[in-house]
């Protein structure tokens, strides 16, 4: 795997701030946080599906790695298949970072926790009219967002897209393909879905971990946190959103129609959020009364209901632990994940998973369809997602039929990314039977 890095450019974003117009902007795509562990698989998929799409129908995309730490992004560099330019640029250095993002139309960025890194990025696409995709499952932090830079990337024609990894494109493209297919069928979509995780296989990295103790923090720290977490509607910024009650598994249950126990699933306060603002920026499609909700499923009988009880106490013992300081930092210390790891190369290639949706109209016609992916879900998974996203929001949405502020992935790339995903990222969108 040599890399010509005799022809490729390492660049200090805060040298030159010379504003650059679109058209002018030297990269289609560039890859921030690159070093970071998901950042370097994105990376391998990128180099490696960039090189087969140009040897098969002559496209080129160019595109730059990017960081604050020169040294690491050198070693990244070396390991990749084909020549990719670096970008020096910094989260605590607003002019590196603007001028990174005025030379690229994408910014697909893998800093997190977004929390507490997110901002600055965000911010500088909103006012330099550069689009962004990431990963985050962090609803606080896309609410904060919004309320900061909606009308800046208005203006700009910014199209900014969170969560556009497991968190929360299964679930987003799931629900976007469910209703389409009861539309088809019934000329009507389903005024109820209920997302089941059927299986799933796969680890999580330092870097989730690390989100994951920022939003307890936060919501440890504050009470009105904890309301927003508590609000199915977080993401719907329309003046007269919906006011229906959904459904929240927090607890086990038994799901007596498909004879199994349900346990809480921990994406699901990101995952529903997500849908519900698409359903929003897609004018209410699904209907103002939708409700949706999302558990993981386990089995029949005492195994299955021992196994709901026990991953149901576990997350809420994390969950607690989390909140509390000592606690988290004894946890964050000793048993979770350090920054920088995750699943071997070999868990990712072996990991997959398996999502329902159960769907019924007002009607009471039902429609049952399947999302599936072939790699681990958090990293393997997301990493196909988050690169495929960037490369349709560039290549196949006009930003006169899209355009700028805060979006989800069904609203912004539909269709397009669906069959991004089934053709280039394995995954699958099915309509099943019972």
């Amino acid at each position: 795997m040599a890399t010509n890095t005799d022809t490729s450019k390492t660049i200090n974003a805060a040298d030159d701030n010379k504003p650059t117009g679109s058209e002018q902007r030297p990269y289609t795509i560039v890859l921030y946080g690159a070093t970071s562990f998901v950042g370097q698989i994105t990376a391998h998929y990128l180099t490696s599906f960039l090189s087969d799409a140009k040897n098969k129908n002559g496209d080129s995309v160019t595109w730059a790695i990017a960081g604050r730490d020169e040294d690491k992004l050198n070693e990244l560099q070396s390991k990749l298949e084909n020549k990719v330019d670096i970008i020096i640029a910094n989260s605590k250095d607003a002019a590196s970072l603007d001028k990174m993002t005025k030379q690229t139309q994408v910014i697909i960025s893998t800093v997190g926790p977004y929390l507490k890194y997110g901002e600055p990025l965000i911010k500088s696409c909103a006012e330099n009219g550069t689009d962004y995709v990431d990963l985050t499952g962090e609803a606080i932090f896309i609410k904060d967002m919004m309320d900061k830079y909606q009308e800046t990337a208005k203006e700009s024609g910014a199209r900014i897209v969170n969560s556009c990894g497991f968190d929360s494109i299964p679930s987003d493209l799931g629900v976007y393909f469910t209703q389409q297919q009861a539309e088809s069928q019934f000329d009507s979509t389903c005024d109820v879905i209920h997302m089941r995780v059927k299986a799933a296989k796969g680890g999580l990295s330092g870097g989730t971990i690390a989100s994951m103790a920022t939003i307890f923090e936060e919501v440890g720290q504050d009470k009105s946190r904890r309301k927003q977490v508590a609000n199915p509607y977080l993401l719907n910024d329309d003046k007269d959103m919906p006011s229906v009650r959904q459904a929240n598994i927090s607890k086990p249950e038994y799901d007596s129609e498909h004879k199994r126990w349900l346990a809480p699933f921990v994406m699901a306060s990101i995952n529903t959020r997500i849908v519900h603002r698409s359903n929003q920026l897609l004018g209410y499609e699904y209907g103002r009364d939708f409700k949706y909700d999302e558990a993981m499923w386990m089995t029949d009988g005492i195994k299955g209901k021992l196994s709901s009880y026990a991953l149901s106490a576990g997350l809420l013992g994390f969950a607690t632990a989390m909140m509390i300081k000592p606690s988290r930092e004894l946890l964050s210390k000793h048993v979770l994940p350090k920054a920088g790891s995750g699943p071997s190369k070999s868990d990712q290639d072996n990991g997959y998973y398996d999502i329902r949706l159960f769907g019924q109209t007002a009607n009471k016609d039902t429609i049952n369809t399947k999302v599936t992916g072939d790699k681990d879900p958090g990293y393997g998974s997301t990493s196909r997602m988050l690169a495929q996203a960037a490369l349709c929001l560039a290549q196949d949405i006009s930003k006169d039929d899209v355009c700028g502020g805060f979006w989800t992935p069904a609203s912004a790339m539909g269709n397009k990314l669906l069959t991004r995903l089934e053709t280039h990222a394995g995954l699958s969108f099915e309509i099943v039977e019972g």
